[in-house]
Formats: C-alpha cells, sequence, structure tokens
C-alpha cells in the first residue's frame, strides 16, 4: 500500500503533471461557474435558481483552489488556498439556506408540476 501512496505522491511532485492538473481543474471550475450563469437566466422559479447558482458556485470554487494550490509554488500558498476554502465549503451552502428559509418564509413558494404545466396557468392567469 506505501508503495501506491509513494508513486501517486512521486507523480503529483513531477512540476509538469501538476501544472496540467492544476490547469485542467482551474479550467473545470470556470466552465462550471459559466454553466451556474446559464443556469441562473434559464430556470424558471427563485428555488431552481438559486439551487444552480449555489452547488455549481461551490464546485467552482473548489474546483479553482485545488488547481491554484497544485500550481502554487510554496506550503503557505496552499494553506491559505486550504483556509479559504473551508471558508467557502462552510458559509456557501448556509447562506443558501438562509436566502431560501427568508424567501419561503416571506410566501416565496416554489413552482410545482411540469413546466408545460407552469406556463399554461401562467397564460390562464394573463388571459383573465
Amino acid at each position: 500500500m506505501t508503495e501506491v501512496f509513494e508513486l501517486v505522491w512521486s507523480w503529483l511532485s513531477s512540476p509538469v503533471w501538476r501544472f496540467w492538473l492544476g490547469a485542467i481543474l482551474v479550467a473545470v471550475g470556470g466552465i462550471s461557474t459559466a454553466l451556474a450563469a446559464v443556469g441562473v437566466l434559464r430556470f424558471p422559479d427563485f428555488y431552481t435558481r438559486m439551487h444552480a447558482a449555489s452547488v455549481t458556485d461551490t464546485l467552482g470554487a473548489m474546483s479553482v483552489l485545488v488547481g491554484l494550490a497544485l500550481l502554487a509554488p510554496s506550503f503557505i500558498i496552499v494553506f491559505k488556498l486550504g483556509m479559504i476554502g473551508v471558508f467557502i465549503f462552510l458559509t456557501s451552502p448556509t447562506a443558501t439556506h438562509a436566502i431560501a428559509n427568508a424567501a419561503y418564509t416571506a410566501g416565496l413558494h416554489p413552482l410545482v408540476g411540469s413546466i408545460d404545466e407552469i406556463t399554461a396557468e401562467a397564460d390562464e392567469e394573463k388571459a383573465s
């Protein structure tokens, strides 16, 4: 088992592999954040938009931070990026839950049903 860890460590300690793996993770984080923006624009109601933004925001931030940690030249930078990651990992879902709870308490209820039913109901309300 220690041979496997030594092999993985020697692979990750190589600057070439760290660069490419870090670049791929930063790109994945950027793409997932861009997809979150598309989801925020395309989804039908507040709760689905908030879900798209919060989940992919955390995923994108963590991917970018891990990628940057692989590209970092010293351990102190990796430590700081890790602390930022812990902060985002703890606060982002908590803030999303607080916002959703406040919206629900204020009377904003989620849309239930298929999108065709919801749009048909909205069209009926506009017509009357």
